[in-house]
């Protein structure tokens, strides 16, 4: 029980750190930062439903007004944003990640987990964040969709980090990698 908590709050902690990485902006303000990869190492890593628990306790701690979130943001406003979606999303994203992770465990190289970070981190992040930019913004849901696509190549270099990372901790430390 110590065991999970503790890394669900390491987990919670690491997606704040990467939101500390100099961020940039693309077109409709939405941020380029690391802490989508910080999502998809919780799933990767924690599995389901410790990963989702991870993301869901940042954002708790981002709701109480901590400025966790890329270029310093925080509070119950961010909820109700432009970019409101990704961080509803994120949940989800960890959840499946991690569902997709823990499944293919048994591969037991960096692919797998890379994939599942893939299709939880872009494939079903997507779709959510742009629902919700379409929500808050006078522009077409095809114009919304296609401005993301600036987003894919980052994105897959952090799918195949995650790949890397949960590999490389499944060999250095195999009880803690769930996925």
């Amino acid at each position: 029980m110590e065991r999970n908590l503790t890394q669900i709050a390491l987990f919670a902690a690491l997606i704040a750190a990467l939101g500390l990485i100099p961020k940039f902006n693309l077109p409709l303000g939405v941020p380029i930062t690391g802490q989508s990869l910080g999502i998809m190492l919780a799933g990767t890593v924690l599995g389901a439903k410790r990963g989702a628990l991870a993301v869901i306790l940042f954002l708790g701690l981002v709701a109480l007004g901590l400025p966790l979130l890329a270029g310093g943001r925080g509070g119950l406003g961010v909820f109700s944003g432009v970019t409101a979606g990704f961080l509803f999303g994120w949940v989800v994203a960890a959840y499946v990640t991690g569902l997709l992770a823990e499944a293919w465990a048994g591969k037991g190289n960096w692919i797998s987990p890379a994939i599942a970070a893939a299709i939880g981190g872009i494939l079903v992040l997507y779709p959510i964040g742009i629902v919700g930019m379409y929500l808050k913004l006078d522009a077409s849901l095809m114009g919304l969709t296609k401005s993301m696509y600036a987003f894919i190549p980052g994105d897959l270099i952090k799918c195949v980090l995650a790949g890397l990372i949960t590999n490389g901790l499944r060999k250095a430390r195999p009880g803690m990698v769930a996925g």
